[in-house]
């Protein structure tokens, strides 16, 4: 019995590490048997400021065709991988802003039992990424939804130090061992979802 998953890619990227990395475990997924949907949360800074930092509206306008998430693509989708900056060692506030319109569909049960995992980046290397990991996990865990963290599974993410999910050193180079340790967690995550899937279908079909 095999299934194909559906897998929502969501990111916030002020300056594109986040969307690089998004695009990254996107290929990876693909790659893997996975339906992607890559989607960026709305951004909620007004548009002035955005506007006054070259960077930012460079990035703002370079994504303009990316869909913007929305409660259909939650429904829709099988596992979810977030991936977002940190600031001040918790998630953005447009992330957040999004994570707190779901309480409908928590309501309903429908973020439960949905693999999840996460991403995140900071402008140092020691700049918060753990906590806002653990916090969009804790997040998770009241949805009910299954986390799938990379742990150490692959031979590479004890160069990069974080069981937790891929953090990225803003402005350092997405080298090979950034994309090898990207797409294993995308992969990864593709893999418990099909075997969570798999599992439900056998229950309702006994």
């Amino acid at each position: 019995m095999t299934t194909q998953v559906k897998l929502a890619i969501v990111y916030y990227s002020t300056y594109g590490t986040n969307h690089q990395m998004a695009e990254i475990a996107a290929e990876a997924a693909r790659a893997a048997g996975a339906e992607v949907r890559l989607l960026k949360v709305a951004e909620t800074a007004p548009a002035e400021v955005v506007a006054g930092q070259d960077a930012w509206a460079a990035q703002a306008e370079k994504t303009a065709h990316v869909p913007t998430v929305g409660h259909d693509d939650m429904e829709w989708a099988d596992a979810y991988l977030f991936t977002a900056p940190t600031r001040y060692g918790s998630a953005p506030s447009q992330l957040r802003a999004f994570i707190d319109t779901l309480g409908p569909l928590w309501q309903q049960g429908k973020l439960a039992n949905k693999a999840v995992s996460a991403m995140t980046s900071a402008s140092t290397a020691h700049g918060g990424q753990e906590a806002t990991l653990l916090g969009l996990y804790t997040s998770f865990m009241h949805w009910g939804a299954v986390i799938v963290a990379p742990g150490y599974t692959d031979a590479e993410i004890f160069k990069t130090g974080n069981p937790y999910g891929y953090s990225h050193t803003q402005g350092q180079p997405f080298d090979d061992g950034a994309k090898q340790v990207i797409g294993h967690q995308a992969r990864r995550l593709v893999e418990v979802a099909a075997k969570l899937a798999v599992g439900e279908a056998a229950a309702q079909a006994a």
